[in-house]
């Protein structure tokens, strides 16, 4: 009978609406210190940074109150300059907040180098789907007296004759050196021209 007279008393609805205002205060009173701790309403927009070299990306990211970070660098890009700025997350014109750490994949400084296969004696047109499927392009054509037509004798690299395991950067020319499928009848040719004399 006590605890009905209670619940039907002044004092009872004072109790409760003092425990409403203080759980309403209280969790106005959290919401704005996460709004401050957290910086809620501060929006900082990441900027372009794309083939941006790694000094201007750290001035450029320290105004803007933002850290970078370095990733492992990407395969070679042509397109950007070595040691620029390939990608980077979170991307251009998204909103983040003070010190976040900005995450930067750069350009290496140029190509992997590649060790040449042993290709020597086989078909051009093998030895050029083989270089292609690694990385290398095919630059010049050069013949020379042998039987094999179109048979791999000789690779060279900027003029240079190059031998199978040497080390060579990945998207370089390597002009191949021919056989002309006919060896033997110049070399007949030559002797027969050295004995009428």
């Amino acid at each position: 009978m006590q605890l009905i007279d209670y619940i039907k008393s002044k004092s009872f609805l004072r109790t409760i609406i003092t425990m409403v205002l203080i759980v309403i205060i209280g969790l106005f009173a959290l919401n704005r210190y996460l709004d401050y701790t957290t910086n809620h309403d501060q929006k900082i927009q990441v900027p372009d940074l794309a083939k941006m070299s790694l000094n201007d990306v750290d001035k450029t990211l320290k105004n803007l109150d933002l850290q970078m970070e370095i990733l492992d660098s990407a395969s070679f890009n042509p397109d950007y300059p070595p040691k620029s700025v390939i990608s980077h997350n979170p991307e251009a014109g998204d909103f983040v907040k003070e010190n976040r750490k900005i995450y930067i994949t750069l350009n290496p400084s140029g190509y992997r180098k590649i060790a040449i296969p042993d290709v020597l004696n086989k078909t051009k047109r093998q030895v050029e789907t083989h270089l292609k499927s690694i990385g290398f392009r095919i630059g010049k054509y050069e013949y020379i007296p042998d039987l094999g037509k179109d048979v791999v004798r000789k690779m060279k690299f900027n003029g240079v004759e190059v031998t199978p395991g040497d080390l060579i950067a990945k998207n370089s020319r390597i002009d191949l050196v021919l056989g002309d499928g006919n060896g033997a009848e110049k070399a007949k040719d030559t002797l027969n021209i050295s004995n009428e004399q």
